[in-house]
């Protein structure tokens, strides 16, 4: 069961995704030229992609992966290349369209749009949650990250916003820009907050390794749970 504010707040980037930013996250996320702050979003975002990624297996066949909030599916192509079996899923359906029309042909990948805990999306090796949890409440990434934990046999990797002076800083800034380079709010945590909240509702997984990657206008960092 999910929290009231796990749903508003996944209402909203909901709203956000398929009714004010569509274009934009298509631009984004593609080749095209884009604002100066955008590119560092674009670089950063690259950069925490090939981290995740990193920490999954290099050969992924006969593994099955949940890529939860996968926006426009670069990470669930990658896995699917390396050979797993991948259920990418996106409350946005405007960013889900946009990745499957983008995925090569013959990767065995299942778009889906709806919410990452949905307990019928069934039981995975690896669960992917990258900058999908960014945009709620501590208590509620905690939830899901256990929620997400009950379904990996092996690892959950996600991202969270890091409540750095830096970070506090630069969404301060934020708001003074055009509409366009906005997106939705984004909730800073605290890592050691956060990691005992975690430590306290997971006694028997392990939190492994972490990254925080800073590029400018985007700040993110990763923590790896072993749940196997």
């Amino acid at each position: 069961m999910t929290t009231a504010t796990y749903d508003r707040f996944r209402e909203r980037l909901e709203t956000y995704f398929d009714r004010t930013a569509a274009k934009a996250w298509e631009q984004l996320t593609s080749d095209a030229p884009v604002s100066g702050i955008r590119a560092t979003v674009r670089a950063g975002r690259t950069e925490m992609r090939d981290t995740l990624l990193s920490w999954l297996p290099s050969d992924m066949r006969g593994l099955r992966l949940l890529d939860a909030g996968c926006g426009t599916g670069a990470l669930a192509v990658e896995a699917a290349q390396r050979g797993a079996e991948v259920v990418a899923i996106d409350v946005a359906g405007s960013l889900v369209a946009l990745a499957r029309k983008r995925a090569p042909a013959g990767l065995a990948i299942d778009w889906r749009i709806g919410d990452m805990l949905d307990p019928a999306l069934g039981q995975f090796d690896h669960v992917v949650a990258m900058d999908s949890l960014i945009h709620y409440q501590r208590l509620d990434i905690v939830r899901a990250v256990t929620r997400l934990a009950a379904i990996a046999r092996g690892s959950v990797v996600f991202t969270f916003a890091p409540q750095t002076p830096l970070l506090m800083a630069m969404l301060g800034v934020g708001r003074l820009f055009p509409r366009g380079d906005k997106s939705p709010a984004i909730l800073p945590v605290r890592d050691r907050v956060l990691r005992s909240l975690i430590d306290e509702a997971m006694p028997h997984a392990r939190i492994g390794r972490d990254r925080r990657i800073s590029a400018s206008f985007y700040t993110s960092h990763a923590l790896e749970v072993m749940t196997g």
